[in-house]
């Protein structure tokens, strides 16, 4: 099965791929509220996120209509956004 990129709201800035790890410069056929194909600028592993737009440091990640992290560097359009990159908003204790 060939990798697609899933965006699940139309406030989504990231792209998730499904179905095997997609290559850098390979065009995904886009599912969900969007339609067409995209292209991510770096390796993206099965399951892991790439942004749509570039997003600044500090800048919320949005997935599934709601932010779900934070830029922790500045993440160019098209590039992996995982650890290394963002950070977790989600079930943290230690914000209020």
């Amino acid at each position: 099965m060939a990798a697609v990129a899933f965006i699940l709201h139309t406030k989504d800035n990231v792209a998730t791929v499904l179905g095997a790890d997609a290559q850098a410069g390979e065009a995904l056929a886009l599912r969900g509220v969007e339609q067409g194909r995209r292209a991510p600028s770096a390796p993206i592993p099965d399951g892991h996120k790439f942004a749509l737009a570039a997003i600044a440091q500090g800048a919320p990640v949005i997935k599934y209509g709601v932010t779900v992290g934070r830029a922790t560097a500045p993440i160019p359009a098209g590039a992996h956004v995982h650890i290394h990159n963002m950070e977790s908003l989600r079930g943290r204790g230690d914000l209020a």
